[in-house]
């Protein structure tokens, strides 16, 4: 697999003529030099589009991150006030200068490495901030050379693959309220046919970079499948699994003159009446997620996502009529 580092010069700020807005040409950063920046153009839209739930149910994109933040002197104006307020203790403010300005290691916050890197430090992913996860970044500030790759010990360190799984988040697809035929009310022991416009079911994609250091992924969701849940126990599914997958480029078939003997290649037949009430049909689209990004050309997988929208549908007795 292609390389999936920071570093080998990527760490080299854009040139002073880029409206990035970044950096200055002298090492000094803007607040969010180092904060991720999103791509969402290709993104899924619409009142009805929501993000996906990814399918590992212990998996979710990080909550921090560490990028660069400070130059010599940004850092120097952040910390200096913190020390001179009776917030913290003396120890830790003596512990502070002795690392940051007495040599143990960094002397005088780096000031004679201005322009040649910058200090990193944390960033929580926007809306993550009430997250357990947000806590993990709490290592101090550290130096990173220009083109050298941050500290190994420091996993949250931003790659493109984090950028990617940032992106992950950030990603939404349209609703997937399915065509029914008969549409909205069906009778008992009728199969109902179940299939998507799959013209609202293009691709999407997200791109997260951090322009500072030059790098960025690109998180691509494509649809593969709809899971029909009848929203009752007394149903046969179309297949069996519930699940339809896309063939040819549509998902289900359309209901057409003439088809009224034959079994649906996707949706559902109901079992019992829903009485004076309806039953909630759920329909799921399960989108393949996968990025590519900064030093990895080929294709890496992402947890598949889910995203779904219920339906009411009402199942009436098939009324006999006797003569």
């Amino acid at each position: 697999m292609a390389d999936n580092t920071i570093g080998g010069g990527a760490q080299t700020p854009p040139p002073s003529g880029n409206a990035s807005g970044n950096s200055d040409g002298k090492g000094n950063l803007s607040a969010t030099a180092g904060a991720v920046v999103f791509d969402r153009s290709k993104n899924g839209s619409g009142e009805s589009a929501g993000p996906v739930t990814s399918s590992a149910s212990t998996w979710t994109p990080p909550a921090c991150y560490y990028a660069p933040k400070y130059s010599p002197a940004q850092l120097q104006e952040y910390l200096e006030p913190i020390w001179a307020v009776d917030s913290t203790s003396y120890e830790w403010d003596a512990k502070q200068r002795d690392h940051y300005v007495d040599g143990n290691p960094y002397k005088d916050f780096n000031k004679e490495k201005a322009g040649d890197g910058y200090w990193w430090s944390s960033y929580v992913t926007e809306g993550r901030a009430g997250d357990p996860g947000a806590l993990d970044c709490d290592a101090d500030i550290f130096w990173v050379d220009t083109g050298d790759p941050p500290p190994a010990n420091i996993p949250e360190a931003i790659t493109p693959e984090m950028l990617a799984q940032l992106a992950y988040a950030e990603i939404r697809v349209p609703s997937t309220k399915v065509d029914l035929a008969p549409a909205g009310t069906t009778k008992v022991n009728l199969p109902t046919w179940a299939w998507l416009d799959t013209a609202q079911f293009e691709p999407v994609s997200v791109t997260a970079s951090v322009p500072l250091l030059g790098v960025e992924a690109t998180t691509v969701a494509e649809p593969v499948s709809l899971k029909i849940e009848p929203g009752t126990a007394d149903a046969t599914t179309y297949p069996a699994s519930g699940v339809c997958e896309i063939n040819g480029g549509s998902i289900g078939e359309a209901y057409a003159a003439g088809k009224s003997d034959e079994t649906p290649p996707c949706g559902v037949k109901y079992l019992r009446s829903s009485g004076d009430d309806s039953y909630e049909l759920r329909a799921t689209i399960t989108w393949k997620i996968h990025w590519t990004g900064t030093g990895v050309a080929q294709e890496q997988p992402l947890p598949d996502g889910e995203f779904g929208a219920e339906q009411a549908v009402v199942v009436q007795e098939i009324q006999a009529v006797n003569r």
